[in-house]
């Protein structure tokens, strides 16, 4: 099985483009409009790509848009902030699912109470 992210893997993107040349370029085409500059500076999508790269967890997406966020003059600093943002997402996101553990140690609770 191929490690997913290998140096080499990513190689196999070649084998989706030739086999759906037309979404391929689709893809390519949407996400080269989607980072030029807009109502948001190129440079900001990308410091809003680096986080989402972390949160999702993709190593080449980190790599690829750290490089983009740096050529667009990104400091190191605005980095480190990006990535804080997704560590915060992350964390976030658990503390906001802790309340379903929460409503369902009180079903189980009630649960057996009525059961006695």
């Amino acid at each position: 099985m191929a490690e997913l992210f290998a140096r080499d893997t990513i190689k196999s993107l070649r084998k989706l483009r030739l086999l759906k040349p037309d979404l391929f370029n689709s893809f390519m085409d949407f996400d080269q409009a989607v980072f030029k500059d807009g109502a948001l500076p190129a440079k900001t999508k990308e410091l809003m790509a680096v986080t989402a790269a972390h949160v999702t967890q993709c190593g080449w997406c980190i790599e690829d848009h750290v490089k983009r966020a740096k050529k667009l003059g990104s400091s190191d600093e605005e980095i480190a902030e990006a990535t804080f943002v997704a560590m915060a997402l992350r964390a976030g996101g658990a503390f906001a699912h802790s309340c379903v553990a929460m409503a369902v140690t009180e079903q189980v609770n009630a649960s057996a109470e009525r059961k006695g």
